[in-house]
């Protein structure tokens, strides 16, 4: 399947209203605007970012609407969702999962992570069972039930956006991948500070 037929639902960059567009134009900004004379870009390469710009905020609105979509469906919050995924890819891989491993996935301490355990287990998501070496232990095992529903929605969430990176180029691939990582390890400012002379 071609990658246009994975694009062609999304809008393309002369459907964007030009009041949309305009917010994103660096050359409306006093920071970016100087960025973009220093850099001597073109009028084409600054409307190629504000396509890029544009395509990751939609991708971020979309994202947020998917994963809204799926916590209504399974009726889980977004930390209940991340346990069930990682129950899910525990039991397919064959380890087994206890309650310190679930906290310390997730980031949480042991009195939250046995919350949510009761919650789940109380919703049908999840069953503690005896643990199979460690007598002090229980092991936490996803139903089937919860399994399969959120194969149908999580799983063929997951699998539609593998389908779109699969049909990419290797090359434009690894110019996403660099792309993103380096939006990712840009620091965090601190706005209180005064800035800094480039």
């Amino acid at each position: 399947m071609s990658l246009s037929s994975y694009y062609g639902h999304m809008m393309r960059p002369e459907d964007i209203p030009a009041e949309q567009r305009a917010m994103l134009d660096p050359r409306r900004l006093d920071a970016s605007a100087e960025l973009v004379t220093e850099l001597g870009m073109s009028d084409a390469d600054v409307e190629e970012v504000m396509d890029l710009f544009h395509a990751l905020r939609r991708w971020h609105q979309a994202s947020e609407a998917h994963s809204e979509a799926t916590r209504r469906f399974m009726k889980l919050n977004e930390n209940d969702m991340r346990a069930v995924r990682f129950l899910m890819v525990a039991r397919r891989e064959g380890r087994i999962v206890t309650s310190t491993m679930l906290a310390e996935h997730l980031g949480i301490t042991g009195p939250s992570v046995t919350k949510l355990l009761d919650r789940l287990e109380h919703a049908g998501h999840i069953r503690r069972e005896a643990h199979p070496t460690d007598r002090r232990a229980l092991s936490i095992v996803v139903t089937d039930e919860t399994r399969e529903t959120a194969t149908a929605s999580v799983g063929r969430d997951h699998t539609r956006r593998f389908a779109v990176a699969a049909a990419m180029s290797s090359e434009e691939r690894r110019a996403a991948t660099r792309f993103l990582r380096e939006l990712a390890a840009l620091p965090v400012l601190d706005h209180s500070a005064p800035p800094v002379a480039r």
